[in-house]
C-alpha cells in the first residue's frame, strides 16, 4: 500500500492544484513514480495507491502510466477514499488503511508493505521485507541516519542496545536519542513500514476504537507496537541498489540542482534500477539561433531560441525565447519564458508565463510581495500564473 493522500502544504503553491505525490520532478517524472519504481523493480507488483486530496491528476497519471500485466495478477491501482465505514473521509494514514482493509482481505497476504508516496530516493524494498521476515518482528520501520543536530524536526527512532529493536518512537524530540555506538547520528523514520498482516490488522482495529487517537501510522500505530515489543528498525544504509554509487521548496530545489551536477548523488541515469514513468510523444529538444544550455537537463519538445540556460532542469514543451537567461531554476512542462526575461533560482510550475523583459529572482524583496519565496531565496510561481513586469 502506498499512502498518497496528503496535502503537501510545505510545497505550496506547487500543491495548490494537485496532491503532493503528483508534483512533477526531474522534468519527466512525478514524485509518486519513485516509490512505485522502487516497488516494481523489487518485484512487489500488487500495489494499491490510497489517494484523497485533489487526486485527479494523480489518479490519471497512475492509471495511464502504471499498467501492469494482468496475466499473472499484477496491478498498480489508485484507490480513492470510499467511505466504506460511514460518511467520512480518511482522518489519518492509519484510518486510510483501516478503511481500505477490503484490499488486504481480498489478497490474503502474509505481509503488507506500507510506503509513503512523496519522497525522491532509490531503495530495494525486498531487502527490507527479507529483514523483517528473518527478525520475526510485527513491524519493521525504515530508518535513515541523520546528524543529531538535524533530527529534531522528524520522527526519531530510539533503539535498544542491539541497535535493532525499537524502544521508543519520538515525534520531533528536543534531544533526539542517538544510534548505539554513533553519538552524532540518529535514526529518522522514512515513513516506510513492513507489517506482518495479523499484527497490522490487530493494531488498526485497536486504534480505530481509541477516541484519543488521531489515527496516524507514525503517531499512533508504530508507538503502540513499540510498546508491545513488536517493532524493529531497518537501517536504510544497509540497502544496496544495483547500479548505485557509494557516495519544503528548498529541498525540492536542491534535489533538482543535484540532478544537473557532474556527479549527482541521485543519478537518474542508473539503468540497473530505472525510475519509470510515461513519457509523452514529443519531438527532441531543439536549440536554434544560438540558444544553448550548460550543465542542465532539457526535456523533449522544448525549444531554446537564442536564449541561455545554465544549471537548470527544463521539462517538456518549454519555450525560452531570444535574449532570455535562465539559471539555477526548475521549469515544469509548458512554461513560456519571453524575450530578454531573466529567471534565477526559481521554480515555475506548469504553464507559467514569464512575459518579455520580466525578471524573476533578481529583486527578492519585490518577489516576496508578489510570489512565494523560500527562506533560502528560491522564488516559486504556482500553476498557470503569468508573472508581472
Amino acid at each position: 500500500m502506498v499512502l498518497a493522500g496528503g496535502e503537501g502544504k510545505r510545497l505550496m503553491p506547487l500543491t495548490a492544484d494537485r496532491a503532493k505525490p503528483a508534483v512533477p520532478f526531474g522534468g519527466s517524472y512525478r514524485l509518486v513514480d519513485f516509490v512505485l519504481s522502487n516497488l516494481i523493480n523489487a518485484g512487489l507488483r500488487r500495489v494499491c495507491v490510497l489517494t484523497q486530496y485533489k487526486s485527479h491528476s494523480l489518479d490519471r497519471h497512475i492509471t495511464q502510466t502504471w499498467r501492469m500485466s494482468t496475466l499473472v495478477g499484477d496491478y498498480v491501482t489508485p484507490v480513492p477514499a470510499q467511505q466504506r465505514l460511514g460518511p467520512r473521509w480518511y482522518t489519518g494514514s492509519a484510518d486510510a488503511i483501516f478503511q481500505s482493509l477490503n484490499l488486504v482481505y481480498d489478497e490474503g497476504p502474509d505481509y503488507v508493505v506500507v510506503f509513503g508516496a512523496d519522497h525522491v530516493y532509490r531503495m530495494d524494498p525486498m531487502q527490507m521485507v527479507q529483514s523483517h521476515i528473518a527478525s520475526g518482528a510485527g513491524v519493521t520501520v525504515a530508518g535513515i541516519r541523520m546528524p543529531k543536530a538535524m533530527s529534531g524536526d522528524f520522527g526519531v527512532i530510539e533503539t535498544a542496545p542491539d541497535g535493532r529493536k525499537i524502544s521508543r518512537f519520538l515525534e520531533k524530540p528536543a534531544d533526539p536519542p542517538t544510534i548505539p555506538g554513533h553519538d552524532d547520528q540518529c535514526y529518522v523514520s522514512m515513513g516506510n513500514y513492513v507489517f506482518s498482516t495479523d499484527v497490522l490488522l490487530e493494531a488498526l482495529r485497536a486504534d480505530a476504537v481509541d477516541p484519543a487517537s488521531i489515527h496516524d501510522m507514525g503517531t499512533n500505530i508504530i508507538p503502540m507496537l513499540t510498546a508491545q515489543g513488536e517493532a524493529q528498525v531497518y537501517d536504510f544504509a544497509e540497502n544496496i541498489v544495483p547500479g548505485a554509487e557509494d557516495r519544503a521548496l528548498d529541498s525540492y530545489h536542491d534535489a533538482h540542482m543535484d540532478l544537473v551536477s557532474v556527479h549527482p548523488i541521485f543519478n537518474l541515469y542508473n539503468r540497473r534500477w530505472p525510475i519509470l514513468s510515461n513519457l509523452p510523444s514529443l519531438p527532441p529538444a531543439k536549440f536554434v539561433e544560438g540558444g544553448n544550455a550548460h550543465e542542465s537537463m532539457v526535456g523533449a519538445g522544448t525549444i531554446i531560441s537564442g536564449a541561455h540556460v545554465r544549471t537548470s532542469v527544463i521539462a517538456t514543451s518549454v519555450a525560452v525565447d531570444a535574449g532570455a537567461y535562465v539559471e539555477g531554476s526548475v521549469l515544469m512542462p509548458g512554461v513560456r519564458i519571453g524575450r530578454n526575461a531573466v529567471v534565477r533560482r526559481a521554480i515555475l510550475d506548469k504553464n507559467v508565463i514569464v512575459p518579455d523583459g520580466a525578471q524573476i529572482g533578481v529583486d527578492l524583496e519585490r518577489d516576496r510581495s508578489l510570489y512565494t519565496v523560500s527562506d533560502a531565496g528560491v522564488v516559486c510561481l504556482g500553476k498557470g500564473i503569468t508573472a508581472l513586469l
